[in-house]
Formats: C-alpha cells, structure tokens, sequence
C-alpha cells in the first residue's frame, strides 16, 4: 500500500511510512495545541520534496520505501488569502524551508463564496471588480460546498489536500447547509479521498462542538488526531493522540504508545517524546 508522508519523522516512522494514500484525517485540536502547525508542517515537507531535495533531506531526510510525498499541494482557506497564510507558516517554520516549499502550494481562497450572504462589507474580503453586469448576481454564485467540491474534484487526485478549517464551515451553516449536511459532507469526502488516491488533511477546533457532534465527526473521517493542551505543574505541553485510523493505530498500538509529546522547531511541529504503557 502506498503511504504518503505526514512530513512529521518520528510519527511517519512509527506508523509504517505515513498515512495510506486515499486516507482523510481530521486534525482536532484545542486552540493552539498544534493541529494547524501540524497542517502547515505537512504541507510545507511534502512541497519541499519536490522542489528542493537537498533542504527536504536537510530537515527530513529519507523517506521510508513504500513512501511517496504527495506531488503537488492544495491549501483551501474559507476566511484567508495566500499571502496571510505564507506569513502564518513563517511563523511556524524557518524562513528557507517557507521560501521553497509555498513555490509547490497552491492557495484556494474561498472568502468570496464563504462571506457572501454574511454582513461583512464586500471589500474588506474580496478583490474581484464588481462590473456593471455582476451587479445583482450574487444568486448565481457558487455556494461553500459547491466552491469546495469543485477544488477538490480538479486537484486532489493524488495530492496532498489541506482544507481550513471545518469550523468554518460548521459556522457558516444556515442558508447553505444545516449541522446535519456537515458530517454528510465529511463523509462524501472521505468516500471520494480513496479513489482519489491522495491524502486530504481537514482543521477543527473540536473546543467549539459537543462531544456528540465531535464524535459524528471523527466517525465520518478514516483517521482522527486529537491535539490538545496537558498541565503539569508550572508548565503546559502539546500532545497529540492517535484517537482512530484504520491501518494506523495497529502500529502505534504495537509500540504501546499512548500519547506523543510535541514541540514546535525550526522545521515547525515535531514530536519531542512519546509515553508508553509501563
């Protein structure tokens, strides 16, 4: 089965590779936690594979045989530019591994279809002219979902896909789409992602859901990360748990591994220690 890599070492090693091709994984997380470093951090090392090898071996190194970074990545955005989100991943990342690999990210901003029956006045979001003949025409304008569909039917075909963020779009539900059609829509996706044969990462704050609603969620996706804020004392750390991924846990689950310790470096999220059952 062909993997494709997380761009996370020490997690892509522990699970055979990284995630089997055709796989959708929710990345749930607490404020800051580290889900949207680990969507960045992935996006950026499968970007850079292509396109700079020397700087991937730098700050990767080999990939595993089975492995196969995804060719080209997708970045769709329902509230922020390509721009906004390049310096978001600077933030993150060191500036040459950012430089290279946003050459192989291709930015999808959906702030037009996403704000358009919203209050928010029309230039503060979108830099299309109005003319004299769209004037008027905003019915006939692509709803979120259909936008969306229409990416990822054009390019997530073998690719790595990042969609930002499903709390977006559980927000904007209302004329569009009802709590009922999101999960529906999650699994349409997670059906259409293994004849797609490539790997769509999907972004939620699961602090702002029930625990019944987040659950519909993690069932509608192949695989659930779960990233979350652990004190200790004085001190605060990221962890990430594997809470469900079919062909995945097994091997984590053989390592008696129960949770991953995290960190954030210059080659963004990484893993720093992992507890075992002991």
């Amino acid at each position: 089965m062909r993997r494709i890599p997380f761009g996370i070492r020490r997690l892509d090693t522990t699970i055979g590779g990284g995630a089997p091709a055709g796989s959708l994984v929710l990345l749930s997380g607490e404020a800051g936690a580290g889900a949207r470093e680990f969507a960045y951090t992935s996006a950026a090392m499968n970007a850079l594979q292509a396109v700079d090898e020397d700087l991937f071996d730098l700050y990767y190194g080999e990939v595993m045989e089975g492995t196969q970074p995804a060719p080209n990545i997708h970045y769709i955005s329902f509230t922020a530019e390509g721009p906004r989100l390049r310096r978001e991943m600077e933030f993150v990342l060191d500036e040459e591994i950012t430089d290279a690999a946003t050459e192989n990210i291709t930015f999808h901003d959906l702030s037009t279809e996403y704000f358009r029956i919203s209050p928010v006045p029309r230039d503060w979001y979108s830099n299309r002219t109005a003319s004299i003949t769209s004037l008027g025409g905003d019915e006939d304008r692509s709803t979120v979902p259909e936008a969306l569909g229409d990416i990822l039917s054009d390019h997530a075909t073998e690719n790595l896909v990042v969609i930002d963020s499903l709390t977006d779009l559980i927000s904007a539900a209302g004329e569009d789409m009802s709590w009922a059609d999101i999960p529906k829509l999650l699994k349409g996706i997670t059906r259409a992602a293994y004849e797609w044969g490539g790997l769509v990462l999907v972004l939620l704050n699961h602090e702002t859901l029930s625990t019944e609603r987040h659950g519909q969620l993690v069932d509608a996706a192949d695989g659930s990360f779960l990233f979350e804020w652990e004190s200790g004392g004085s001190t605060r750390a990221r962890t990430l748990v594997v809470r469900q991924f079919r062909g995945i846990l097994s091997a984590i689950e053989d390592e008696d591994i129960v949770q991953f310790e995290t960190e954030i470096g210059d080659a963004g999220f990484d893993i720093s220690d992992v507890r075992k059952i002991r």
